[in-house]
């Protein structure tokens, strides 16, 4: 029997980690939401509820709304796309699999930054696709590719599918294709094969997929910023304005503990699922 005691040393390390690193930054922070906001830009001395009141103003519900659909569809796009790429993977040969996964990541060699101003630069007005679909016909003139909701969307699926990627591939890589075969000697098709067989096996893969997509999506701040523009704004970018432009602390400490707030969900769900497996 492994000693108890040995075990606590053990994970005491990562503990504190987590205690520092995370837990009391982020208690800090949603009791900053509850201070008043200084004049010179810190915070006051004192309890109240004034940054919360951020939420009454205009168009802030249609922001998290947008927000919330953004996510949604972003992350939906990502395993709908990782699935049939990760089932790829699997089934190609020993001699191609790294160099498929190597294509997966090599979008990580490059700086995050770097990549959205690249979208930016080909989504630009005088970019190569927005002049090939004008040189075809399906685009007018005056039309634009950049400041709108399909080019958030695009960018973040673009940003975020090797997170999608990555947990399914190592879920479908345990999986025994033999079951498949069994399943085709019942007189299954390929699609009930996939869905009744495939799905259910990797459940696991597609919920943190979900996860690792859909959290960081809900926070995104640099692609609305340099992508979206005013319709495509996001939470992430109310909470770049209260804390740069505004030197509002308290707001933007509300605006982000309604953030993590609107993640919770998911993770709750994620950990129930888990305890269900």
């Amino acid at each position: 029997m492994k000693n108890p005691r040995a075990q606590s040393l053990l994970t005491a390390p990562s503990f504190l980690w987590m205690l520092v690193l995370f837990a009391w930054p982020a208690a800090h922070l949603f009791l900053m939401a509850f201070k008043p906001a200084d004049v010179n830009g810190g915070v006051g001395e004192g309890w109240t509820l004034d940054a919360w009141r951020v939420f009454a103003e205009q168009g802030y519900w249609a922001v998290i709304w947008r927000t919330v659909w953004i996510t949604l569809v972003t992350t939906t796009l990502c395993i709908a796309i990782a699935l049939p790429v990760a089932w790829r993977i699997c089934r190609a040969t020993p001699k191609w699999q790294p160099w498929l996964m190597l294509l997966v990541v090599l979008p990580f060699w490059t700086s995050f930054l770097v990549r959205v101003y690249a979208w930016r630069v080909l989504l630009a007005a005088s970019g190569p696709m927005a002049s090939i679909l004008k040189s075809l016909g399906l685009m007018s003139e005056d039309a634009m590719l950049l400041y709108n909701l399909p080019a958030v969307v695009l960018v973040m699926v673009y940003m975020e599918l090797p997170m999608a990627v990555l947990p399914i591939y190592a879920a479908m890589e345990k999986f025994d294709p033999a079951l498949l075969d069994a399943a085709h000697d019942l007189g299954a098709t390929r699609w009930q094969s996939f869905f009744k067989i495939v799905l259910p096996s990797i459940k696991r893969g597609i919920i943190a997929a979900a996860l690792l997509v859909g959290i960081p999506s809900l926070g995104m701040y640099v692609v609305p910023e340099m992508i979206g523009g005013v319709d495509g704004e996001m939470l992430g970018s109310k909470i770049g304005q209260r804390l740069f432009s505004d030197r509002n602390l308290p707001q933007a400490a509300a605006l982000a503990s309604a953030l993590a707030l609107l993640s919770m969900p998911a993770v709750l769900m994620a950990v129930r699922k888990k305890d269900e497996g």
